[in-house]
């Protein structure tokens, strides 16, 4: 005997009702957990930052006093984004992401903190392809190379000693790679020139 219309409606309106109860239960989830992973990836965001930006330089949000700059100097053509730490409100320092073009592999990109001063609060590797055992040493987990950024500026040393010791400069390069190191030095360099040259107007910019 064939099926009645009602009987072979039965599987489409299960099906639906399924499909329905799975939609609710997967929006129900998202609302009830939303709050706490926006929460997580703000943290995740926060520590990050932290590897270059001491908590004890700010106590505003820097995550929400953020600002998108494109300049040369930041060794790209895309906008970068500026994160800006306050201290009582007055200007403490930037965290600022730029790209070191020319390394051996292709692009290094970098975040750079530095502080009121032009005093550099850390440095760290982002991104790259350069050779594991080489190059590679430029990631903070490899060496302790990336970390000896901190507490430099131009004027310690001087902008004419900012190369690696082969160049005639004051910092190290490695044994067999001597590219990916020029290339940090030189991209942080030029990260410092042009904050000295911009910093008024980087803090008075109105967060994107």
């Amino acid at each position: 005997m064939p099926e009645t219309p009602r009987a072979a409606a039965k599987p489409v309106v299960a099906l639906t009702l399924a499909l329905a109860a799975c939609a609710a239960l997967i929006a129900g989830t998202w609302w009830l957990t939303r709050d706490r992973i926006a929460a997580d990836t703000r943290a995740a965001h926060i520590a990050a930052l932290a590897d270059v930006l001491p908590a004890a330089l700010y106590d505003n949000d820097p995550l929400a006093d953020r600002i998108e700059v494109r300049d040369p100097a930041l060794g790209g053509a895309d906008a970068m984004p500026v994160y800006r730490a306050r201290l009582h409100g007055q200007p403490a320092a930037l965290v600022v992401e730029a790209i070191a073009p020319n390394g051996y592999n292709g692009p290094i990109r970098l975040r750079i903190g530095i502080a009121r001063d032009g005093t550099l609060t850390g440095v760290r590797v982002l991104e790259h392809r350069e050779t594991p055992g080489l190059g590679g040493q430029i990631d903070a987990d490899k060496s302790d190379w990336i970390a000896r950024f901190a507490g430099k500026s131009l004027r310690d040393p001087p902008p004419a000693r900012w190369k690696v010791r082969k160049d005639g400069g004051d910092f190290d390069q490695f044994s067999g790679a001597t590219v990916t190191p020029r290339a940090v030095v030189e991209a942080v360099r030029k990260v410092l020139a042009w904050y000295a040259a911009n910093r008024e107007a980087l803090f008075v910019s109105q967060p994107s």
